[in-house]
């Protein structure tokens, strides 16, 4: 009946963030102060597809989504985490309701992690849609690196392999409470919580399975919640989040119920290289920004 309630919750919060994504969308075009409208291109479509099939077998979306962006030059880089966050947030919520539903995790723990996770979320939001192109390049990059690290750590097997409890009591209780509020606030800065959120439940003993409804119910509660505040401060690009969540959705349908899994280790491997690429383009293009600036401020000389 628990789960029930939750699953419920989480429709009508799809439900809700559809409509007002959609109205304050409306809002800032009729008043030419948003975002460009328009249809998503097919390839803004396919990156959702594509990033959310693996997100969904848990390779996560964020790192490889801001890849493509980078390299097609897709989204501005002062954009990326809005978009990341509402674009994302739909096919999330569908991962979610499958997940909770066929994985066991004790409810309590479950409820407390995806509340952190929100305040997490909350707290962050808007903070960063109000960061400057530079600060999100830089802290982008720098989260980027930071995934890769754990990226690497999974590959190599230097996580722990965790146990098999399925719930968290007193002071592991209160850890995951900490380590989820802080990785739900820094979901906003464009930086997964999956990667993290695994080694999260193997450190503190629990079944590795278990990391499936955590992450990804937290990920689902938080993301339109984050989202909402990067649509009505105009922090985000609007076809291409249209594109990630109708292309999204399809691809979490496919990947659960069809392919259900790969072998995915020589893809993480790539991922990894991918990621680091990025997050040195990313810093290098702060490094040059901050260069620029430098040189503008210093004047003329006089004659």
């Amino acid at each position: 009946m628990a789960k029930t309630a939750l699953l419920i919750t989480l429709a009508v919060i799809g439900i809700v963030f559809i409509a007002l994504w959609a109205s304050i969308a409306g809002k800032r075009q009729r008043g030419a102060q948003g975002q460009a409208g328009g249809f998503p291109s097919a390839l803004q479509t396919f990156v959702g597809f594509f990033t959310n099939f693996f997100d969904t077998l848990g390779i996560g979306s964020f790192a490889t989504t801001t890849t493509i962006f980078k390299l097609t030059k897709m989204v501005d880089d002062r954009l990326v985490p809005g978009t990341l966050n509402t674009g994302h947030a739909l096919p999330t919520i569908a991962q979610a309701l499958i997940y909770i539903v066929i994985v066991s995790v004790d409810f309590t723990t479950l409820v407390l992690l995806i509340a952190a996770a929100v305040a997490g979320a909350l707290l962050g939001a808007p903070i960063v849609s109000g960061f400057s192109r530079r600060a999100v390049q830089i802290g982008m990059g720098t989260a980027l690196f930071i995934a890769a690290g754990f990226m690497l750590a999974s590959q190599l097997q230097l996580m722990p392999g965790g146990g098999t409890a399925l719930a968290l009591t007193g002071a592991k209780l209160g850890i995951g409470l900490a380590i989820n509020f802080v990785l739900g606030a820094l979901m906003t800065l464009g930086i997964g919580l999956y990667a993290p959120c695994m080694i999260m439940i193997a450190m503190l003993g629990m079944d590795p399975t278990a990391a499936f409804p955590i992450m990804m119910g937290s990920c689902a509660f938080l993301m339109p919640m984050g989202g909402l505040q990067f649509v009505r401060k105009g922090g985000y690009d609007l076809r291409a989040a249209v594109g990630l969540a109708i292309g999204g959705i399809p691809g979490v349908l496919i990947a659960a119920y069809i392919v259900k899994s790969l072998p995915l280790y020589a893809v993480r491997w790539l991922v990894v290289v991918v990621v680091v690429y990025t997050a040195s383009m990313l810093l290098r293009s702060a490094a040059q920004a901050s260069s620029a600036d430098a040189r503008a401020a210093v004047p003329e000389p006089t004659r």
